[in-house]
């Protein structure tokens, strides 16, 4: 068996798509954004709750199949969309990375298990179909690793306690005093999205749940259609950027199974516009040629914010020197970007609004207002 420390360096080949010209996110080719902009142009210009709703009916009454069955059901979707790409006949666990048999499935116990991210006693929607079976939200685990996680809620750890699985260490973590899950930090994002993903999905329409974020900590046996920890999700899907392995298995759900897609993957900064800081804005994604040009454009995103922004810019500006500046010309912040996508910590600037320029033939200096 082979073990991933780190599946953010693992790619698979995806679809070849016809797009137009946008900029690029996440320091990857957002392969997702290209396969039809049409998708989501009934949701742009629109804020919060409109936002949110827009959203939620292009991605219902997508194909339900079961959970288990002698026809397609989760096994088989899971074997497509978790292969090893080393490995085909292999799936890798979410929460340790170990790459096992795919046939061996359930196989009394002894084999891997289904993962609902969105727990499914949170809810109580079980395994019937619809959330109970929407692949987007599940993936292969083991089975010791599944009863470890049960129904925790996903936070930052306090008081650690290291989760193995047969004998390898996962990264993950689960709380000794709080009935909480931290994921390792190479799935932290995946974990947000997902969760994102089905608290947009799920609105109470007819027979479905009605799913939704909180900061609660809930004890186990709570049913509550609620998951959290909101404001850790937040922040997870900010510090963990979307993957190739993200977006493969995004489209391989939408193209070839659900018919339809998570947003949260195709355009991250959703979740602020929806659940964080971003909610009084409208969004208006940057990523569309037509929208925004693509000629050295700066994007900033979340405004206004807590605690940090992304800065997005061109490959030409990808190691450029920024500044953090007031309106009188007072600099706060200085250094170089990291990368198309950098990450600009504001935590220990004062509420108040300020600039960003970034050294080079740039189109505009960015406002940014921090809370």
């Amino acid at each position: 068996m082979t073990y991933f420390t780190d599946l953010k360096i693992k790619s698979h080949h995806g679809h070849a798509l016809k797009c137009l010209s946008f900029i690029l996110l996440f320091s990857v080719p957002f392969s997702a954004l290209c396969q039809d902009s049409a998708y989501y142009s009934s949701a742009f210009n629109r804020k919060a709750d409109d936002l949110k709703m827009q959203l939620h009916s292009l991605i219902k009454n997508h194909k339900e199949y079961p959970y288990t069955s002698t026809s397609t059901d989760v096994w088989d979707i899971l074997k497509e969309t978790d292969k090893d790409p080393t490995n085909p006949n292999n799936v890798i666990f979410l929460y340790s990375g170990r790459s096992v048999d795919a046939a061996q499935e359930y196989n009394s116990g002894a084999g891997w298990t289904r993962e609902h991210v969105w727990a499914k006693s949170r809810g109580n929607f079980g395994t019937d179909a619809g959330a109970g079976t929407d692949v987007h939200h599940l993936r292969p685990l083991d089975n010791s690793v599944n009863s470890t996680r049960n129904n925790r809620v996903f936070d930052n750890c306090k008081d650690c306690k290291e989760v193995t699985d047969n004998g390898f260490n996962t990264g993950s973590k689960t709380d000794a005093t709080l009935y909480t899950f931290e994921p390792r930090d190479e799935v932290k994002g995946d974990v947000a999205r997902m969760i994102f993903y089905m608290a947009v999905r799920y609105e109470g329409d007819v027979a479905e749940p009605d799913l939704e974020l909180t900061e609660t900590i809930m004890s186990n046996t709570d049913q509550s259609p609620v998951h959290g920890v909101k404001s850790t999700l937040l922040e997870w899907n900010r510090l963990d950027p979307v993957n190739d392995w993200e977006r493969n298995r995004n489209t391989i759900i939408y193209e070839k199974y659900q018919g339809n897609r998570n947003p949260f993957i195709d355009y991250p900064e959703l979740a602020d516009y929806i659940f964080g800081d971003s909610t009084s804005y409208v969004w208006k994604p940057a990523a569309i040629s037509g929208i925004q040009t693509l000629s050295k454009q700066l994007k900033v995103y979340p405004n206004p914010t807590l605690n940090a922004i992304h800065v997005v810019v061109d490959a030409e500006l990808a190691s450029a020197s920024y500044t953090v500046f007031n309106s009188a010309g007072v600099t706060f912040i200085s250094g170089k970007l990291a990368g198309k996508n950098s990450i600009v910590d504001l935590k220990n600037l004062p509420e108040g609004v300020y600039y960003i320029k970034v050294d080079g033939d740039l189109l505009q200096t960015f406002k940014i207002v921090k809370k």
